[in-house]
């Protein structure tokens, strides 16, 4: 771009065609800045090239050997066209005929040293730079966050809003695990990035929305982990029709890179949480082998962390046609690559189930200092977000009376200028007005909570786990925190799927999960309301068994409270003996048939019962009181039920007088 003599003087190769007789005379440009090394297309070589072979050229001019190829398979080829059309070959030095064997081999030799002499230069240059990374101070170019400093070398970019936003993206990396999630979160919040705005020279930027490929390069990047890295990416050479191709760019494992100096500059993260970030990385990377699929919504709670203890691949999630759908997991990589029989197929919603219980039971005594944790991370996520709004708006106000003062400068009269002067500066107070809308109304609360306050949490745990509110995202990214991965297998004789948790702190826990039978469903009634049903039949007509059922907390099949036309649906399914008057012979009463014996009311009855005059018997605690009718003769249950002024108590003999 800047040094354009010697291009000058290939111009200049035209008038010496001129000088040597030559009229009609083409200039072929076609392939500036492209090497000439044969990797890469270069249309005017092959035009000229064409026109040999048509033998329409005269005489080939170069201002040197290197200008037309710089490998000897390109110029000797070329050479033999010449020498095949009677074509010459002339530069600054003279006139050639390829037809001649002294001046052919003066051409060879030629183009052998230009092809030489440029190895040498490019293998100098190249050893004098890894020799200088290797101490590392070649100043190769560095990613966001970090400037060449021109007496202390690589450091922080002097810009504070910028590294708090790269501090952000490990941060948020560190909390969600995903650089998707980190992109959506950053998105959410209205967080900006900065863009060369100079054509690559890293010298202005425009701050844009945040992208996907921001994120992920700086995840990726070892110089925020304070190593300087030289030498991490190669160059490829592929045959392609006859021609090499290189590319470039392609990215190197850390163990091969040239020179890796750690603990060079100042760091953002340490090398330790770089190689986890990889490693998360890698493992997010869905449909490869040993990656896991991130926590990105559904119906199924262990999406992408079942893993088949038969054949060792993840199994994938189906969903039943009718509605409503319902997760199925399945192993059937085997009958689809190689038509063998499936490894197993099971029902998702029992499964997940018992390990969201599993979950809950597990973090059920940390509860509360979990709690305070998650409190505190949301303070210092909004403090961060307030930090990075409070910059961008001193950064937009500074912009708006920049503006005010280019405005000011200009001359009145000069409208073409001051008008857009002016329209620069009112989408300047624009940007101000519209950061100043986004911050946050009033102060963060300091208020400090007692943990004993918090007593009852655990209990409420289960609610906030099925509350509508929460998202199945939600649920699968708190399960990924505490769980690595579930090998899954299913034993077929006890029709149960045997379930191996593996924890992210190294333990592992077993879980069976009894495998329905074909054409059961999940919405039966529990064996504990049967046992009740089983036990007040026969005594207590359906209305007090459902009374009784409800008072227990014992919901139906579908969740919902008992009534006596359920409870005689499930007695006619299951044939438990009904209620009937008929059939009671009088050696057990009711309550309230014992007050009506008595000629008393219940509340009276109740008393006795509570004060342990008149025994009496209950199937199930909650259920009716059954009272025997011979016990209603005795004497002193007459006397007692007769007593009008103070409650009867019996005399005890062991009870000594509190006054002789």
């Amino acid at each position: 771009m800047t040094n354009l003599e010697s291009q000058r003087r290939q111009y200049d190769l035209v008038e010496i065609a001129r000088q040597r007789g030559f009229t009609d005379v083409e200039v072929i440009d076609d392939d500036p800045g492209r090497s000439a090394s044969g990797t890469v297309e270069r249309p005017g070589f092959d035009r000229l090239v064409a026109w040999l072979c048509a033998g329409k050229v005269g005489a080939v001019l170069c201002f040197d050997a290197s200008r037309l190829a710089r490998n000897g398979r390109d110029w000797h080829h070329l050479l033999e066209l010449c020498g095949l059309a009677a074509a010459r070959v002339i530069d600054l030095d003279g006139v050639y005929d390829p037809c001649r064997p002294n001046d052919r081999l003066l051409l060879g030799m030629k183009g052998s040293i230009s092809e030489f002499e440029l190895g040498i230069l490019r293998a100098r240059m190249l050893d004098a730079a890894r020799s200088k990374a290797r101490r590392g101070e070649l100043r190769v170019s560095v990613p966001f966050g970090y400037v060449w400093h021109r007496e202390a070398g690589l450091g922080f970019d002097p810009d504070i809003r910028l590294q708090d936003v790269i501090r952000l993206i490990f941060a948020r990396f560190r909390e969600l695990g995903s650089a998707r999630q980190v992109l959506l979160a950053m998105t959410t919040e209205q967080i900006h990035f900065p863009r060369p705005s100079d054509e690559g020279r890293m010298i202005s930027f425009i701050w844009q929305p945040i992208r996907y490929r921001n994120v992920i390069s700086i995840l990726k990047n070892p110089f925020y982990a304070g190593v300087y890295v030289y030498g991490k990416s190669e160059k490829r050479t592929a045959i392609v029709d006859g021609r090499a191709r290189r590319s470039y760019g392609h990215r190197k494992p850390i163990g091969t890179w040239e020179v890796m100096i750690k603990d060079h500059h100042d760091r953002y993260i340490n090398w330790d949480e770089y190689e986890r970030n990889q490693k998360q990385l890698a493992l997010n990377t869905h449909g490869r082998t040993g990656g896991a699929k991130s926590g990105r919504g559904g119906r199924a709670l262990l999406s992408g962390l079942l893993i088949c203890g038969r054949c060792g691949r993840r199994l994938s999630v189906s969903y039943v046609s009718r509605p409503p759908s319902r997760p199925v997991y399945r192993c059937d990589k085997p009958n689809l690559m190689m038509g063998l029989p499936r490894c197993m197929t099971f029902g998702g919603p029992r499964v997940d189930a018992a390990v969201a219980r599993e979950l809950l039971r597990a973090v059920e005594p940390l509860t509360i200092k979990a709690t305070f944790e998650a409190e505190r991370m949301h303070r210092k996520r909004q403090e961060d977000q307030r930090q990075i709004l409070d910059l961008q708006l001193q950064q937009a106000r500074y912009e708006a009376r920049l503006a005010e003062r280019r405005y000011a400068a200009c001359d009145p009269d000069n409208r073409l200028i001051a008008a857009q002067l002016e329209k620069s500066w009112e989408t300047a107070l624009r940007r101000v007005q519209d950061l100043e809308a986004r911050q946050p109304m009033g102060n963060p609360s300091t208020l400090e909570v007692d943990p004993q306050s918090f007593s009852d949490l655990a209990d409420n745990l289960s609610a906030a786990w099925n509350a509508p509110e929460v998202t199945m995202r939600a649920r699968q990214q708190l399960l990924r925190t505490l769980i690595a991965d579930i090998v899954v297998d299913v034993d077929d004789v006890a029709r149960e799927v045997i379930l191996t948790i593996h924890w992210r702190g190294g333990q592992h826990s077993e879980l069976k999960v009894r495998k329905p039978q074909s054409g059961e469903h999940g919405c039966s009634t529990t064996e504990d309301a049967l046992a009740v049903m089983r036990s007040m039949a026969g005594r207590w007509s359906d209305e007090h068994i459902a009374a009784s059922l409800n008072r227990m907390g014992i919901p139906t099949g579908q969740g919902k409270t008992w009534t006596a036309h359920r409870v005689a649906s499930v007695r006619r399914v299951r044939g438990i003996h009904a209620y009937q008057s008929a059939e009671k012979d009088g050696v057990w009463l009711t309550m309230t048939e014992a007050a009506k014996a008595l000629g008393v009311i219940n509340h009276r009855i109740r008393g006795l019962i509570k004060t342990g005059v008149l025994s009496a018997e209950q199937v199930v605690l909650g259920a009716p009181f059954q009272i025997r009718a011979e016990d209603l003769q005795s004497p002193q249950i007459k006397s007692a039920a007769a007593r009008k002024d103070r409650p009867y108590r019996f005399a005890d003999a062991d009870t000594l007088p509190m006054f002789t």
